[in-house]
């Protein structure tokens, strides 16, 4: 079911090279680009005519408007089951815990007697978040992305999700997001939410419509559609990341337990046919027992012929050998997977050394799936290789750092010759300028300027004139 990747013997490649031997799905958003350009640009041109339009082509209902009334929300709480209730507020409770401790303080730094820097953190002012809605649907990914824009002090908060198809005759919440999505909105006070999805959704919130204002950043993970609409926007909002199919690696040596190897892989197979699952082990006894307990479990399990077979057969996923766990940390950070496990002896201390990954699992009792609701970390996270630059959605996510640059007088005088000279060296004379005026008194003549003297053309442009 699930191929093998043999490194052994062999000096492991450098960089690129060995990334290139490594599983990863087929994730093409520059072509999914040009069929979310007309989507974007009708959203553009039509506002909620549009949203509804795209709305009963590609999720089959038929809406009057796209945002949600808040008595949908308060409904939906109200007939939340009250187990799913309570763990929704755990992993709210435990997500606040966290990302509140994530906040930045203004900090301001004497640069020199008289001169200051200050750097000051402000939140955006609007973000727009999307929840998918589609083959599952996660609220989860409602708290994921709420509570980290919350504690970072954005004022203005909207929620998109795709409008679901009534589930039976006379079903109310037909058109609407997930009962489920409205529900977790409730619970985190958020009250502005739209029936839109996919790229759709995000041209919404990139434009703005006669229902939605527009947003200065969209955040949360979807389809290739959203992927290919954010990177369309990229530069008129801002985005967290692209993201891609889900992905999980798990380090492993003869210390783990193939049951909780073979669970953890499968627990991220479940979300979609592309999702890769990845195990990177020197123990060719884990792997044969890995391969066994795959069989077992997924007899056992739900969504296996749509989703997790096709996404532990396909070229995604694999079963890397290695002839060490030096030799697999190589491999793992050269992968930079969404979710990495380490479950291997002594696995602190090697998670110590990962550098490239959205989040860490240590050991055998942190599991993905704990990151995805209740550990108190961001599921939102870079997928694709990105965990080499890129980081989780986190409260920095929703800040800008500005800095405030305060200087007396005798503090720019002291420093002003430095300033000219780096402008000279520059050839931006008029960057000097602007200092010598304020020494020169009044309105900076061209002595003032050139320090003296009518300026010559090598003067002017700091390098003897051609032909002279």
């Amino acid at each position: 079911m699930i191929s093998r990747i043999d490194l052994r013997g062999d000096a492991l490649p450098e960089g690129g090279a060995l990334r290139d031997l490594l599983p990863r799905a087929e994730f093409d958003v520059e072509a999914a680009l040009e069929k979310v350009r007309p989507i974007c640009e009708a959203v553009h041109h039509r506002g909620t005519a549009a949203l509804i339009d795209f709305a009963e082509k590609f999720d089959g209902v038929k809406l009057d408007r796209t945002r949600v009334p808040e008595e949908a929300l308060t409904e939906a709480l109200d007939q939340l089951d009250p187990d799913v209730r309570a763990a929704l507020e755990e992993s709210i409770r435990r997500a606040r815990t966290v990302h509140r401790e994530q906040r930045r303080a203004t900090h301001t730094t004497q640069v020199v007697p008289g001169g200051t820097v200050t750097e000051k953190w402000v939140p955006v002012e609007r973000v727009g978040l999307y929840a998918p809605g589609g083959r599952s649907v996660y609220p989860s990914s409602v708290v994921m992305n709420v509570v980290p824009a919350q504690e970072a002090g954005v004022e203005s908060i909207a929620l998109a999700s795709p409008p679901q198809r009534p589930r039976f005759e006379g079903d109310t919440a037909g058109g609407l997001p997930h009962p489920t999505i409205l529900a977790a909105c409730a619970l985190l006070g958020v009250d502005e939410v739209y029936a839109a999805g996919g790229a759709q959704a995000v041209a919404m919130f990139a434009y703005g419509t006669e229902e939605c204002a527009p947003a200065n950043m969209v955040t949360g993970p979807g389809n290739v559609w959203v992927a290919a609409a954010k990177r369309y926007f990229t530069g008129r909002i801002g985005i967290d990341t692209e993201a891609g199919p889900t992905e999980i690696a798990v380090l492993a040596d003869a210390t783990a337990d193939p049951v909780h190897v073979a669970a953890d892989l499968i627990s991220q197979a479940e979300h979609d046919p592309l999702a890769a699952a990845v195990l990177v082990t020197d123990s060719v006894e884990l792997a044969d027992a890995v391969e066994r307990e795959l069989g077992t479990q997924i007899a056992a399990t739900k969504h296996v012929e749509d989703r997790i077979v096709p996404a532990l057969s396909g070229k995604q996923s694999a079963i890397v050998l290695v002839d060490g766990v030096e030799e697999g940390l190589r491999v793992v950070n050269a992968y930079g997977a969404e979710h990495l496990e380490i479950q291997t002896a002594d696995a602190a201390a090697v998670a110590e050394r990962v550098r490239n990954a959205g989040a860490v699992f240590v050991g055998p009792w942190a599991p993905v799936s704990l990151g995805d609701y209740c550990a108190g970390s961001n599921h939102v996270l870079p997928t694709g290789g990105c965990a080499c630059h890129s980081s989780g959605l986190s409260v920095q996510s929703f800040l800008r750092g500005i800095h405030i640059v305060d200087y007396t007088r005798d503090a720019l005088a002291e420093v002003t010759h430095h300033v000219v000279t780096l402008a000279e060296a520059e050839d931006l004379p008029a960057h000097g300028a602007a200092l010598k005026a304020r020494f020169g008194g009044g309105t900076p003549n061209r002595e003032a300027l050139w320090g003296g003297g009518t300026p010559t053309r090598e003067a002017l442009w700091g390098r003897k004139v051609p032909g002279k």
